[in-house]
Parts: C-alpha cells; sequence; structure tokens
C-alpha cells in the first residue's frame, strides 16, 4: 500500500470529476512539496495520470511515470492514456457485473436447492401423514392406534424418542401407553406422570395448544431446566418443573402435541430429539396434524369396543331372556295340560247333568267354550315358544322325504276349505302338475303353509281371496306364493312382522287374537330348510314369498 499524503487533499475531488495530469518535471512543476518528495522517492522526473472511472464514481488511476529525466508529454499520449482508463473503466465495469451475475446465480442456485429441499420434506412429510392417517384409520383397535403412530413418527421424523400418554383427569395423571426409542435410551413405557408436576406444561396442553422447548441434564446438584428454543417454539408461563423428563444427559429438543377431539381431551404425543436445534415449523405442523388424526381413530376406537360390548350385553341378555322363556314355557305346559284336561272333564261332567243343553242356562256353555278356547291358545303360545327355543338350539335335525308338491299343497291346504268357505273367502290353489320332486322335512313345510294360510284366513275380510301359488324359481329353487287380499301394510311395518312378539298396531288385537310368534317361527323353519322368505304388500294385498332348494342343504 502506497501512500500518498498530498493526494486525497488535493486532487481527489478533481480526478472524481474526470480531470487528468501531465507533469513533465518534477522540479519545475508547480507542485507541492509533500508530492515531489512523494514522487522523487520512486525517482519518478515526470509522470502522466489519468482517472478511471465506474459509473461516474472514482474506482482507481492510471499512472504513467518517466524515470531519470523530464519529459514533454504529448497530446496523442495524454489521449492514449485518456482511452486506455475509460476501457480500464469498462472493463472493471463488466467484470464487478459479471461477479455480481454470479453472486445472483450462486444466490438463485442456493434458494432453488433450499426450496428443493423444503419441497421434498414437505412431500416426504405428506407421504408420512398420509401413511399414518390410512394405518391408522383402519384399524379400531386403540393400542395397534398408538403403537403405529409412534414408530411412524420415529422412524419418520428420525428422532430419538416418540411416546403417547392418555390422560385420566379425575386422577391427573397420564400414562405412557406406547413408546419408540433409540436404542441406549431407557424406556418409560407404562410410566405414570403425575400433571402436577409439570403444570406450566400440562397448562399449555389442557388449551390445545402444542409445547415446545429445549431440556438439558444439569449436575446432580442442581435441578433440570428447561430452556426455550429458537423461533417458532412456545414459550411455558408457569414455574419449571423440577423433575427430569428422560434420563438423558446430553441436551434434547422436545415437543409435545395434545390429543384432542371436539368432545375433549384424550392424551398427549411427545417427541425428543437429541439435540438443542428446535423442531422446525414444518415437522410442528405434521405432529399437530398426526396428533388429532389419532385422537380421531381413539375416538372412533373406543365407540367400536363400546358398541362390541353393548351388542355382546343385548346377545347375553335375549340368551338369557330365550332361556327364560324355555325355562317358563317347560313349566307351564304341564300345568297348561291339567287344565286342558280338566277343563274337558268339567263339560263332559255338565253334559251329564243337561246343563249344557238347558236354554235357560246358554251362558255355562259359553264360559265352557271360552275356557277350552284360551287353553289352546295358551298352549299353542307355549308350543311355538318350545319350537322356537328347540330351533335356536339346533337340536332337531331334518327329516328329509321327497314330495310332490302339486298332490301335497292341497292335502295340506285341504283343512282349510271349510274355514275360508264359512268366513266366506275364496280359496285358490294354481299348482302345475310338471313340478320337481323337492326333498325337504314335510313337517316343516307343513308347519310353514300352516302358518301361513292360518295368518291369510285370519286377515282376509269376507269375500276376499286367499291364492297359493307354486312355481319354479332359478338356481334348482321352488316358489311357494299364499297371497291374500283385502288388506295392506305399511313399509314401515314391513320390515318387522317376522319379529318375535310384533304385531302390527294398525289392527284391533281384540278382533284378531295372536301372540306374534307365528311369523318368527315360519322364518326360522324356512332358515333350517336353507330357504328364504319375503313379504310385499301393495294394492290392498299381501304377499308371502317362501323360496326352497329343490335338494335340501342342511
Amino acid at each position: 500500500i502506497i501512500e500518498d499524503p498530498c493526494f486525497r487533499e488535493n486532487w481527489l475531488k478533481l480526478y472524481a470529476q474526470g480531470r487528468s495530469r501531465a507533469i513533465a518535471d518534477v522540479y519545475a512543476a508547480n507542485i507541492d512539496p509533500c508530492h515531489r518528495d512523494f514522487l522523487l522517492q520512486f525517482q519518478v522526473a515526470a509522470n502522466l495520470v489519468v482517472p478511471i472511472l465506474v459509473q461516474q464514481q472514482l474506482w482507481g488511476l492510471l499512472i504513467v511515470h518517466q524515470c531519470c529525466r523530464p519529459r514533454q508529454w504529448q497530446e496523442w499520449e495524454r489521449d492514449l492514456l485518456l482511452q486506455l482508463g475509460n476501457q480500464v473503466g469498462i472493463a472493471i465495469q463488466q467484470s464487478e457485473l459479471y461477479h455480481h451475475v454470479r453472486l445472483l446465480n450462486a444466490s438463485l442456485s442456493m434458494q432453488v436447492q433450499e426450496r428443493t429441499a423444503q419441497l421434498k420434506k414437505a412431500l416426504s412429510f405428506e407421504a408420512l401423514l398420509k401413511r399414518i392417517t390410512d394405518k391408522v384409520r383402519d384399524s379400531l383397535d386403540e393400542e395397534m392406534i398408538l403403537h403405529k403412530v409412534v414408530q411412524e413418527l420415529g422412524t419418520g421424523l428420525g428422532i430419538s424418542i416418540c411416546d403417547t400418554g392418555l390422560y385420566d383427569l379425575e386422577q391427573g395423571i397420564s400414562v405412557i401407553q406406547h413408546e419408540y426409542a433409540m436404542p441406549g435410551i431407557p424406556s418409560r413405557c407404562a410410566s405414570v406422570i403425575v400433571m402436577n408436576d409439570y403444570p406450566a406444561m400440562y397448562n399449555q396442553l389442557f388449551q390445545g395448544q402444542p409445547v415446545h422447548f429445549c431440556w438439558r441434564m444439569t449436575p446432580p446438584a442442581v435441578s433440570a431446566k428447561p430452556e426455550q428454543p429458537g423461533s417458532g417454539a412456545n414459550k411455558l408461563t408457569a414455574d419449571q418443573p423440577q423433575q427430569t423428563l428422560r434420563e438423558i444427559t446430553q441436551p434434547f429438543s422436545v415437543l409435545a402435541c395434545p390429543l384432542k377431539d371436539d368432545q375433549g381431551l384424550l392424551g398427549d404425543l411427545w417427541l425428543y430429539r437429541a439435540s438443542q436445534e428446535p423442531f422446525e415449523e414444518m415437522e410442528i405442523r405434521l405432529v399437530e396434524q398426526v396428533a388429532n388424526q389419532c385422537a380421531i381413530a381413539i375416538r372412533q376406537a373406543r365407540l367400536y369396543q363400546a358398541a362390541r360390548c353393548q351388542v355382546k350385553e343385548l346377545e347375553h341378555l335375549n340368551e338369557l331372556k330365550d332361556n327364560f322363556l324355555s325355562s317358563v314355557s317347560h313349566e307351564l305346559r304341564t300345568p297348561m295340560a291339567n287344565v286342558k284336561m280338566s277343563s274337558q272333564m268339567l263339560e263332559i261332567s255338565l253334559r251329564q247333568l243337561g246343563l249344557l243343553d238347558d236354554p235357560k242356562l246358554n251362558h255355562i256353555q259359553r264360559y265352557c267354550q271360552i275356557l277350552k278356547d284360551e287353553c289352546q291358545r295358551e298352549l299353542k303360545l307355549i308350543n311355538d315358544l318350545l319350537d322356537l327355543s328347540r330351533l335356536d338350539a339346533g337340536m332337531e335335525p331334518l327329516l328329509l322325504s321327497r314330495i310332490h308338491l302339486s298332490d301335497w299343497v292341497a292335502h295340506v291346504a285341504e283343512p282349510f276349505i271349510e274355514r275360508t268357505h264359512t268366513q266366506q273367502q275364496h280359496l285358490v290353489i294354481d299348482i302345475p302338475p310338471d313340478l320337481p320332486v323337492i326333498l325337504t322335512d314335510a313337517s316343516y313345510l307343513s308347519r310353514i303353509l300352516g302358518e301361513l294360510l292360518n295368518n291369510a284366513c285370519k286377515y282376509t275380510p269376507p269375500n276376499g281371496t286367499i291364492q297359493i301359488t307354486v312355481k319354479e324359481a332359478p338356481s334348482a329353487h321352488l316358489s311357494i306364493i299364499i297371497l291374500n287380499t283385502g288388506v295392506e301394510i305399511d313399509v314401515a311395518e314391513q320390515e318387522r312382522v317376522f319379529e318375535r312378539f310384533y304385531r302390527i298396531p294398525s289392527n284391533d288385537p281384540w278382533k284378531h287374537e295372536g301372540t306374534g310368534l307365528g311369523l318368527a317361527l315360519v322364518k326360522k323353519l324356512v332358515e333350517q330348510l336353507s330357504g328364504s322368505i319375503g313379504m310385499t304388500s301393495s294394492n290392498h294385498q299381501v304377499t308371502f314369498t317362501v323360496t326352497l332348494p329343490v335338494t335340501a342343504i342342511g
């Protein structure tokens, strides 16, 4: 570095204005003594100086020295040096522009790399979130949900520890249910955390906000203190806890997110990174989204388990009811048989005394008839209950035989011919003679047809029609169709007619007596024969269709 003490004071402004200077003889020139001494120490006898300007700013000087003797500078020499100075200024400007462009390119390349890395990380986090969401959504096992969440977050984010705790708010504790931990880190699975020991952190979690801080273990004489991380950290407002969260000697960053849904707080999700670098905003958002999905999945799993428990309880209650009805039916069957036999003996005795034939004592005959009818009704109820119990238990094997329905249906329907005639109803039987022989249980099929015809006779008004039709159905099946006119069942009630003890509320129970077990028994008998039964009703008609396989399966 060469310093001229007179340069700044006398010539800096002039050179900045584009002025040049020519000295032909250092000794004869009108210059400051300090400048003459400065030139003489370099043995300069004459010199020519032109400025180098870059964008109208003085960048430097282009100097030509003449040593040993003075020199009279020619005008062309001055012009040449000025041109050289201008070219140097242009070259310097281009060099600076090139350098600036390179810096911009380097900065832009760095920004592109950083943005690409951010996009890759965002895509990676999005894939991780989707993978976790798919796994927890497909599971209704709470333990499996928590296990998958901590494992996926631990491996996906490359952290040291990830655990999840479930709250018992009544006792004020959190129990660590599942954890992911790097080798060598002590496990705290199944540990119980008292929330009052960490009031600052849990108060923030109870408000639905994540907690983010740095933690370091101090020597044993001093308690562990959480330190605030860098940007993006949530500050703790309460006193810092005096207990250690983890037995880790090196500093680590901690992120805790609440497991919360619209119904309340379920637990929390904790992540530990063995460094003082805080979690990034993108990581915090990812963990919050995972925590929300986890809370929803846990709530669904608990609802599912509660529903399963209710179903099991209902099944148990239904079993108890069936057992009770079966036991009561067995206990009532013998007394009712005795009552029926006694009523028959009473009728015989009264008839022998001539009391039933006396017109003045008609009420006695009416009382006897009521006693006989009610005994028969109660015995039918008991028998139906016992039959349903046996069918539910699968105690009776099928007694299969081959049946020609063209003849057999007419035989079963024969008792109803007189009944329909008495009730002024029309019974129509339409059965093709060339139907295939069916292999089934004749007693079951007779009971099915009898119950359906009994129902049809009961609810068909005078001048109504009852029609029995048999026809072939696809896949080697036969359909037996019982149709009666004059009545119609609402769509809402059609789905319930096969339920036990269900009676259609639109019908008068005193006009049509019944227990509500007939159709339930029919449905059970049809299922025992590997068939199906359905009911439709429209245009003041009710149609029951029984479909049975030609060859019995069960």
